[in-house]
């Protein structure tokens, strides 16, 4: 190819590039487009009410307390028991 050819390609190249960007703009965004209405949200709290007292009594037992095994019955099969 010649330098000509390569310039002539270049410059079609780049005028192919313009219109379409113009012509894409006029055609698939147009002003109605361009206005999107969204769902507005209730404001978001950081301050929580009471747990459900289906799940949260004061009855439950504790996972976290420590438990110790030091005062078992030592010996559980002959009857004496602490």
């Amino acid at each position: 190819m010649k330098q000509k050819d390569i310039a002539t390609i270049i410059i079609v190249a780049f005028i192919a590039a313009g219109s379409s960007y113009f012509i894409a703009n006029r055609v698939f965004v147009t002003p109605a487009n361009r206005q999107q209405t969204v769902e507005v949200i209730d404001v978001l709290s950081d301050k929580f009410g009471p747990p459900d007292t289906r799940f949260f009594n004061d009855q439950s037992i504790n996972p976290t307390r420590n438990t110790g095994l030091d005062n078992t019955n030592q010996t559980p099969f002959n009857g004496a028991s602490k």
